[in-house]
């Protein structure tokens, strides 16, 4: 069943609250029995989609598919500002992001699942930042913040999810680093083999400015990257088709939800401020107000 609810423009109502986060598709929520669906209109403009808040392992979790329900939206065209916001406005302080890549390396070959702890942005046409000097609607102009990101992931997430995969047998890989490309398009044989002479692990074309942006917002950003190809360069034949990373994220999507609600209900709470990444905002002037 799903019921449906209207956020304020700035998400500061008294509406549906979570305190996680789930930026995925549809299949990560669809079985749940109580679902309210909450449309979020942000400073941004409109998030992917509505949010669809449910209760995992005893935690309201807020679930936003990032290329919409219907899967329409290519990733250079994500409003990821509206997203990291809508999930804020909602009472979400921590984040997973579950996404496909290819792997770089034979050994990280379909149904890998790597948790990263760093990544390289090759992206060009995004919006990155809330720092951006643009006035809002409201008329607050952001101040110029630099914000440390030299550690991208939260480690209470990472160790969240490492722990959760092993506790269902699915050994994971322990760091790496993921490289974000623009899409959509995927890599020419020659950027592949570059991306793996770098000594890079994997190559996605979602997992920035995600992760820059929760930084911004004060959100614990953990990415879970499934591997559904050897990327072009790191295999013989015609490379990865679009066919061949649904068909593997299918196949391993059960898995990956397993592995995601587990997590949800091992994540440390809100209120704790150990993490790094949940400070990266004390003391800073930011020149306009979070929800």
């Amino acid at each position: 069943m799903v019921n449906t609810s209207t956020a304020d423009a700035l998400g500061q109502g008294t509406g549906p609250r979570a305190e996680i986060g789930v930026i995925g598709g549809s299949g990560f929520y669809a079985f749940l029995d109580d679902v309210t669906e909450v449309t979020v209109e942000t400073p941004y403009g409109s998030p992917s989609d509505s949010l669809f808040l449910g209760e995992v392992a005893g935690r309201r979790v807020a679930f936003l598919p990032r290329h919409g329900r219907g899967h329409h939206l290519p990733p250079h065209r994500i409003n990821y500002r509206a997203n990291l916001w809508a999930l804020r406005s909602v009472g979400v302080r921590q984040v997973l992001g579950p996404c496909a890549v290819g792997g770089l390396r034979e050994e990280y070959g379909p149904g890998t699942l790597l948790v990263p702890d760093q990544l390289v942005d090759r992206t060009k046409t995004r919006a990155q930042s809330f720092f951006d000097g643009e006035p809002l609607p409201d008329g607050s102009v952001p101040e110029v913040v630099h914000l440390p990101f030299a550690d991208p992931y939260c480690p209470a997430g990472r160790a969240a999810v490492l722990a959760a995969a092993r506790g269902r047998d699915w050994e994971p890989v322990d760091g790496g680093t993921m490289v974000v490309v623009e899409g959509p398009r995927f890599s020419t044989r020659a950027e592949s083999r570059w991306h793996a002479a770098q000594g890079w692990a994997v190559v996605g074309m979602t997992g920035h400015p995600e992760a820059a942006l929760a930084r911004e917002l004060g959100l614990r950003y953990t990415s879970l990257a499934l591997v559904t190809d050897l990327d072009a360069g790191a295999e013989t034949g015609d490379g990865v088709t679009h066919e061949e990373v649904l068909r593997v994220f299918a196949a391993n999507v059960e898995r990956l939800r397993g592995v995601l609600f587990d997590v949800v209900g091992v994540l440390p709470g809100n209120e704790d401020r150990g993490c790094p990444c949940a400070g990266a905002l004390d003391g800073l002037e930011l020149g306009i107000a979070l929800p």
